[in-house]
């Protein structure tokens, strides 16, 4: 027992010393690390002995740690409320439109664009879909409104057919496909570059030796390049389903509005209008504590279940 403790400490010993030798050696790169330990440290780390107040009545004249302790309270006012539920809904579906049409588009985009044999032709597809990335979701959103105004573009089309103009930005039906097919769009394009480049990093014998048995382009693709690029596949997967009960609270805050609530509002723009516009600091912090916790449940679920299936994970 006392030699295996011994031994213990030694081998501790040794590897504060090696990463002593290995701080002092690279410095300058540890030094460039800094600035974002600082940040992920003073507006990520520091802020989180705020989420105290989501068991309190908070009142800013007595600050954070004098308000008076509620408990549960807030938790307990969310469940019961009419919008819980309703709230819960239309995040997890968005988030579930966007993991079944969305996520896939990206792996699909690669996979055409490594089969193309014109460089030039690959060249400009690459751009053309990737430019979408770089416009502000302000911008998209003011495009959506424009296409599917009442004499948008869109609109246009369907007079031309001889239909009735549709009122797709109030009628809340519409707000989940437009939604989903606006990001696919934009982000399509950008998401395909880390595909692109596991796709890259594959042997290339594997493809002669697979062209030497007789196989086919798409056999290729289902035997050596999706198995290869998998566990890209999975590490990025295991990063979406841990944050199914988020939305991009930007975009959906600039497209929604009170005709929409049904099936727009999610957990994000209820903290937003709880806890800005009617100042229930305590309420709305007590929510997004709840979407956190969950994500983190979420997270830890998918990544177990990557590593039992897949024996990929994150940690």
């Amino acid at each position: 027992m006392q030699i295996s403790t011994n031994i213990s400490r030694n081998s501790h010993s040794s590897n504060s010393k090696r990463l002593i030798r290995d701080i002092l050696k690279n410095r300058y790169i540890y030094l460039m690390l800094f600035p974002a330990i600082a940040y992920y440290v003073i507006f990520h780390y520091f802020p989180m002995y705020g989420v105290v107040i989501a068991f309190k009545d908070f009142r800013a004249g007595l600050g954070i740690m004098r308000s008076p302790w509620a408990g549960l309270k807030h938790f307990e006012q969310f469940f019961s409320s009419y919008y819980c539920w309703r709230l819960i809904r239309n995040t997890i579906l968005l988030n579930i439109y966007d993991l079944i049409f969305a996520f896939p588009a990206p792996i699909i985009l690669a996979l055409l664009l490594s089969e193309l044999r014109s460089n030039k032709y690959k060249r400009i597809v690459q751009t053309v879909s990737y430019l979408p990335h770089f416009i502000s979701v302000v911008v998209v959103v003011g495009f959506i409104g424009n296409f599917f105004s009442q004499n948008g573009i869109i609109n246009s089309i369907i007079i031309k057919f001889g239909a009735g103009p549709i009122s797709f930005m109030l009628e809340s039906k519409w707000f989940r496909p437009i939604y989903i097919g606006s990001g696919i769009w934009q982000d399509i394009g950008w998401g395909s570059i880390i595909y692109l480049a596991a796709i890259s990093a594959i042997d290339p014998q594997l493809y002669e030796a697979a062209t030497i048995d007789g196989a086919g382009r798409f056999r290729k693709i289902v035997h050596i390049t999706i198995p290869s690029i998998l566990p890209t596949v999975v590490i990025l997967l295991i990063f979406r389903v841990g944050g199914m009960m988020s939305v991009g609270f930007e975009k959906v805050f600039l497209m929604y509005n009170p005709s929409t609530y049904e099936t727009a509002d999610v957990i994000s723009t209820f903290v937003y209008r709880s806890g800005f516009r009617q100042a229930q600091y305590s309420y709305s912090a007590a929510v997004g504590l709840f979407n956190t916790i969950v994500n983190f449940i979420l997270l830890v679920i998918a990544n177990y279940t990557s590593r039992a299936l897949t024996e990929n994970s994150l940690w």
